[in-house]
């Protein structure tokens, strides 16, 4: 079989279900930005890996990119679907499973005490990143709900995702003894014109 199949050539792709959209329909855009954000925990657990190797992180993350999979096959399946009896809709044991995660690693940071600067470790960071993708994955799935039905508790779920992903890049950092460097409001001058 070959992985080329042409199919898309002229803009559009199937969802679950056999029905075709433009690629830029907004349901495309929900999934291909969970798509996104699942490759980009993909890059977290490999940095995880070839650094500090924390088990419980990769472990957590594992978790997670499944998730991220399911809620990818939510999206991409409309509600009536003849295919929706093969997919797990996001729900609200899933919402609790996460924030159970949300809890312990906030109980593993120190308390917040300021705006937070994304940075750190490479980990962190890259956690950080995840986060703000996380967010857009979010809005996304807000403009797809408002032209046609979609899964609300996705929207959630990518909510609270984007709030464990900041709770994790803390951890991350705390675990490798880095203090956190607070945002400093109307500092946006460069280093060395400070004392010009």
């Amino acid at each position: 079989m070959k992985l080329y199949t042409k199919t898309g050539d002229g803009g559009t792709t199937g969802l679950y279900g056999a029905d075709r959209v433009s690629k830029a329909h907004p349901r495309v855009e929900a999934y291909g930005s969970v798509d996104e954000l699942n490759s980009l925990l993909g890059v977290v657990r490999a940095h995880n890996r070839a650094g500090a190797q924390d088990a419980e992180l990769d472990a957590d993350l594992n978790y997670l990119q499944n998730a991220l999979y399911d809620l990818g096959a939510d999206l991409s399946t409309r509600t009536g679907s003849t295919y929706e009896k093969n997919v797990s809709r996001m729900d609200a044991a899933d919402l609790a499973d996460i924030e159970g995660m949300i809890d312990r690693y906030m109980e593993a940071a120190p308390p917040i005490k300021w705006f937070i600067q994304p940075g750190g470790t490479l980990t962190a960071a890259q956690l950080q990143l995840a986060r703000a993708v996380a967010r857009r994955a979010e809005r996304d799935v807000i403009r797809l709900m408002e032209v046609e039905e979609a899964n609300h508790t996705a929207q959630v779920y990518l909510n609270r995702l984007s709030d464990l992903l900041f709770a994790m890049a803390r951890v991350v950092n705390h675990r490798a003894g880095l203090s956190e460097e607070a945002a400093q409001k109307g500092d946006r001058r460069p280093a060395g014109d400070r004392n010009a």
